[in-house]
């Protein structure tokens, strides 16, 4: 990864865990890793835990941010979160996933947009 792509990266978790917190978010962990994984954020509103994927982009190539987590990186994150959910040893936790979107390629300032419940999990899938 490249300094200016880390760089990015950085700056986009930053900003996400401000915007967070100024929506009432308690964030439990950043930059969890899980094997080869990562969950860049897990917060938690009221009784619900979160596990929040922040995508960075400063163009639209490739789709821009809207097309950053793929199906496979659901899947990836939902076995990332059943991991950590049986590593707390909370398996019967309320969850959702979510996605904060950072353009960096913004004209004025980047743009940050909130995608809650991003996708979700089916209720007989046990990997969780």
């Amino acid at each position: 990864m490249s300094f200016t792509r880390q760089t990015l990266g950085k700056e986009a978790e930053a900003a996400a865990e401000r915007f967070l917190r100024q929506k009432g978010y308690r964030i439990l962990d950043r930059n969890v890793r899980i094997g080869r994984g990562e969950l860049d954020i897990v917060a938690r509103v009221g009784e619900t835990l979160i596990f929040i994927e922040v995508k960075a982009r400063r163009t639209d190539h490739y789709g821009g941010v809207a097309h950053a987590v793929t199906a496979r990186k659901e899947r990836q994150l939902i076995q990332l979160a059943a991991r950590y959910l049986a590593r707390h040893r909370l398996e019967h936790q309320p969850c959702r996933f979510d996605v904060l979107l950072y353009d960096a390629g913004a004209p004025d300032s980047p743009v940050l947009e909130h995608i809650e419940h991003a996708f979700e999990v089916a209720g007989d899938d046990r990997r969780w």
